[in-house]
């Protein structure tokens, strides 16, 4: 059984795709109630999870590459690391004030996709793997 750093990267996209999509329907279905316990706008969480649909199957079909597209998944790697970011500066810039169920969910959500960030960076620099240009 591989290592977790060690897992191939058509399965850390096709992981990326499977939160991202999960994530996006909770956001869409959901967005009033998770606005309610956490102070962070509806809007920005429907639109987020709206955003998230997409983006997710970009990264279910760059999945299916063998090798993957270098620029698809630097593509992904960034808009990752943009996702994280930019969870980590909403609120400390006071564009939204969550309470502090909302800094969980914001810090939480920003690690899990940070950590697959990290995975996946890690992998697509593996000398194991070849990319496409």
């Amino acid at each position: 059984m591989p290592k977790i750093n060690e897992l191939p990267l058509n399965k850390l996209l096709a992981t990326d795709a499977l939160t991202c999509t999960a994530m996006g329907a909770a956001l869409l279905v959901a967005s009033a109630p998770i606005s309610a316990i956490t102070q962070i706008p509806q809007a920005l969480l429907f639109w987020a999870g709206f955003s998230l649909l997409p983006i997710a199957a970009f990264m279910a079909v760059t999945a299916t590459f063998a090798p993957a597209s270098r620029w698809m998944v630097s593509l992904i790697i960034l808009g990752n690391a943009l996702w994280v970011a930019l969870s980590l500066l909403l609120p400390v810039g006071g564009f939204v004030s969550p309470n502090t169920l909302g800094w969980v969910f914001l810090l939480g959500q920003a690690a899990i996709v940070a950590i697959i960030t990290k995975l996946e960076f890690d992998a697509s620099k593996s000398p194991r793997l070849p990319l496409r240009v």
